[in-house]
């Protein structure tokens, strides 16, 4: 299942690195190929919320592979494609692919792993949304620089046919559950989220005005909201099965967890951004070079996630996720300092090292504690809300990270802000150093917006109450005789069952 599930979140960040080539190889401008990462991301965010029910209702292995043939199809679609229309559409069936797949991979774990073995498994899937977040740039940048822009897409051909066969082969069929699907809630929940993340996306190309002068952005936006407020009303009122059960939210690690993702997926966004845009046009590293520098931070999240998977059943998740957030934000705040035009590699590498750590602790923890008292019945939604909210957390740092920048090199570069946007389309041009001075400090000033995610979430994460398993545990060894406990002897007689 996590290797559909790494595809698509590569895919989210991979197409970024490339975006100046394809524009050059296309022959389009630059507002035209933006569209290339906004239309996979909007596919991929409007029907979260509906295909994570698909999947209770229909099976998750079924939506599962429809939604990988999909994906891997549109895949060779947009790496055939030879126009920037034909490449914008093939990315909107990507997306598409991608939305079904997402929310079964967390359903099939929460369904086949019980509440005391599946933070082991939530370890294999944040540590593959840790990795694939960082690995996209890295693979963009050699794939790129190597056999083209193209090889972005071939790449995944060949990675979902296996993925398929082994799907087919391993993952079991899951009892389905005979839901009303609510069409209404369908409907409000999918326009309330397609002007949402549509005006997010959009808002900073146009300024936050009219979009070619037929509706501005706010408008767009708050109408989303006011249509999510509706949809929440209906699905408060529905007697029969809503979309969503809002009962899930009775759970406060489920609503805590839910708010702390989007602050983690605010945050990757937001932060490489400023920093690869510092390191190809401050610095003159080519793409590659500058994924390579993220590479610390991919390995220490790969390395410590079974250590941090294991964890996640024994150790309260307050004290896990606080660690994420901490060391996180200690190394921006530490790369606030290193962005510039002189600091060594070694520096760079090295807070790249802790912000991987960081992310450990992070990605299982947040899915394991969110999934783990769902009802088998809900799995699928439960899941299609935390992915949602993941992806509006990515795409609200899109457009927060945008503004930022802009406003950063105005108020540090002045007249000459112009010229520094325009190197922006042209990665692995060195600025002169009368420009990347001001240039850096804008960048460097920018990172604090993901540091602030990071702060929210720590303080989010201080509210997290003890996972049911592990208050069982707790009551059970009370009961063999808090006396014996202390004094650290064993118990004379077995220690009691805790109560199913």
């Amino acid at each position: 299942m996590v290797i559909g599930f790494f595809m698509i979140l590569v895919d989210s960040t991979i197409v970024t690195i490339a975006t100046p080539v394809i524009r050059e190889k296309l022959h389009t401008d630059y507002n035209s190929v933006i569209w290339v990462t906004s239309a996979y991301l909007l596919a991929y965010a409007v029907p979260l919320l509906i295909t994570g029910r698909l999947g209770d209702r229909f099976g998750p292995k079924k939506i599962y592979l429809i939604g990988l043939t999909l994906f891997t199809v549109s895949s060779l679609w947009c790496g055939l494609t030879d126009s920037i229309s034909m490449l914008i559409t093939a990315r909107v069936v990507q997306g598409l692919g991608a939305s079904l797949m997402t929310p079964q991979t967390m359903a099939v774990i929460t369904r086949t792993f019980p509440p005391t073995a599946r933070g082991k498994a939530m370890a294999l899937w944040g540590a593959t949304a840790g990795v694939a977040t960082l690995v996209g740039p890295i693979l963009g940048g050699i794939l790129v620089d190597g056999p083209g822009w193209e090889w972005i897409f071939f790449i995944n051909v060949p990675v979902g046919i296996i993925g398929f066969v082994l799907a087919m082969r391993l993952v079991p069929e899951l009892e389905t559950h005979s839901h009303q699907f609510d069409w209404l809630g369908v409907v409000l929940s999918a326009a309330a989220m397609l002007l949402i993340v549509f005006g997010i996306q959009e808002g900073p190309t146009y300024d936050w005005g009219t979009i070619k002068g037929i509706i501005s952005v706010p408008l767009l936006i708050i109408a989303g909201l006011v249509l999510f407020a509706v949809f929440i009303f209906w699905q408060a009122k529905n007697k029969n099965e809503p979309l969503i059960p809002l009962s899930l939210f009775k759970d406060r690690n489920f609503s805590l967890s839910n708010l702390a993702i989007a602050c983690v997926s605010f945050c990757i966004t937001s932060f490489a951004f400023p920093f690869t845009l510092w390191a190809q046009t401050v610095r003159g590293w080519t793409p590659t070079q500058s994924a390579l520098l993220m590479v610390p931070m991919a390995l220490m999240t790969g390395f410590l996630a079974p250590v941090v998977g294991r964890l996640t059943d024994k150790v309260h998740p307050r004290i896990l996720a606080a660690t994420g957030f901490l060391a996180s934000a200690v190394a921006l705040i530490w790369l606030t300092f290193v962005v510039n035009t002189t600091s060594a590699v070694w520096e760079i590498l090295l807070a790249m090292a802790l912000f991987g750590i960081g992310n450990a602790f992070l990605w299982a923890p947040l899915a394991a504690t969110a999934t783990r008292n769902l009802p088998m019945s809900s799995a699928g939604a439960g899941s299609g809300v935390y992915n949602a909210t993941r992806q509006v957390g990515a795409v609200l740092g899109s457009a927060a990270i945008a503004a930022v920048i802009s406003a950063r090199l105005t108020a540090n570069l002045g007249p000459m802000a112009s010229a520094a946007n325009s190197a922006q389309e042209a990665p692995g041009t060195k600025l002169p150093p009368q420009v990347g001075v001001p240039f850096s400090t804008a960048m460097s000033q920018s990172l604090w917006l993901p540091v602030i995610a990071l702060l929210v979430g720590l303080f989010i994460s201080m509210f997290f109450a003890s996972p049911a398993h592990q208050v069982v545990r707790t009551r059970g060894r009370h009961e063999a005789g808090p006396a014996e406990h202390e004094a650290g002897t064993p118990s004379a007689g077995p220690e009691p069952e805790p109560a199913a």
